[in-house]
């Protein structure tokens, strides 16, 4: 793994097929008072072969809740469940920290089908 300083290691291919990314369309961003650091609920649609997942986001910096409803977004779908406080969840959100650390969302343009496989 890399220490954000240079380049990460090299891996084969196969294990980069292994994380299923998908693309979901936030349906509901609720707050998460009981995190430790800010952050929020969400219900993510991932279309009809995944359904509708939840993730905790700690993305409250850049982006207010009524923002976050109806954007499609990027996620590992693959991963094992998290506790995350009183709250299961179960995708994580891929994003980027902006030069403050903040995180900024993946994201697609022009929208494409939910449940989409990134390739």
């Amino acid at each position: 793994m890399s220490d954000g300083t240079g380049s990460s290691e090299t891996i084969p291919f196969d294990d980069f097929v292994k994380v299923d990314i998908r693309i979901g369309t936030v349906i509901a961003c609720d707050a998460f008072p009981e995190a430790r650091k800010p952050a929020y609920k969400l219900r993510i649609d991932f279309g009809p072969e995944i359904g509708i997942k939840k993730s905790s986001a700690q993305i409250t910096t850049l982006y207010q809740r009524a923002e976050v409803i109806g954007r499609q977004v990027a996620a590992v779908v693959n991963f094992a469940p998290r506790q995350i406080g009183p709250f299961m969840s179960e995708v994580l959100v891929l994003g980027f920290p902006t030069a403050n650390g903040e995180v900024s969302m993946i994201s697609v343009e022009p929208p494409v089908p939910n449940g989409g496989r990134m390739f």
